[in-house]
């Protein structure tokens, strides 16, 4: 589960300078959504304060999943649907009060086709997507609940301050109660 852009691996830096240069400042209220599942994906914005949680309804049940979120410091977007502006896969939201530097795809389609250097950063964002996806993915199936739990906190200290218990259960895939007895287990030092 790595989610933010490790500065050694990817440098972002161009990117947030655009945002900032070319886009618009906008705050969010705790619950204000950046986009709507369903609706065109039109924005890719720079966190420079709060953060914001991804949420899909299932297909068959309805209920709402915590898929993704992205902190203070990282950028967010539902990447390959708004790339193209087609309906977003989740209801993006902030999760405390927030600033963003927004762009609309067609600000960001002529960033990328600057130079050779933008058009590559493109290809190494997509890159990079893939690979949180993927190891998202192999977590789910190869870490219990305890070793997704850990990795989480590890590589997000203070996440848990900004979800409420439901939120972190459903972003790991397992129960409220699971989580409860994984905290208890952790404090009490049972392995």
């Amino acid at each position: 589960m790595e989610y933010k852009f490790e500065k050694d691996k990817m440098d972002l830096r161009v990117l947030r300078e655009f945002c900032e240069h070319e886009g618009e400042k906008v705050e969010y209220r705790k619950g204000d959504a950046f986009e709507h599942e369903g609706e065109p994906a039109r924005w890719l914005a720079y966190v420079s304060k709060g953060c914001f949680k991804y949420v899909t309804r299932g297909y068959k049940d309805g209920k709402e999943h915590f898929t993704w979120f992205s902190l203070e410091g990282e950028f967010v977007v539902d990447y390959p649907t708004f790339l193209y502006g087609q309906p977003s896969q989740a209801t993006i939201e902030a999760m405390t009060p927030s600033c963003v530097w927004r762009v609309s795809g067609q600000q960001l389609e002529r960033f990328f086709n600057q130079s050779i250097e933008t058009m590559r950063l493109r290809a190494v964002i997509a890159e990079h997507i893939l690979f949180q996806f993927r190891s998202r993915y192999l977590d789910l199936h190869c870490a219990t609940a305890r070793e997704r739990y850990e990795m989480l906190m590890q590589r997000c200290p203070g996440i848990a301050l900004h979800l409420d218990l439901k939120d972190l259960a459903s972003f790991l895939n397992v129960t409220p109660k699971t989580i409860n007895k994984i905290r208890k287990d952790i404090t009490f030092g049972k392995d």
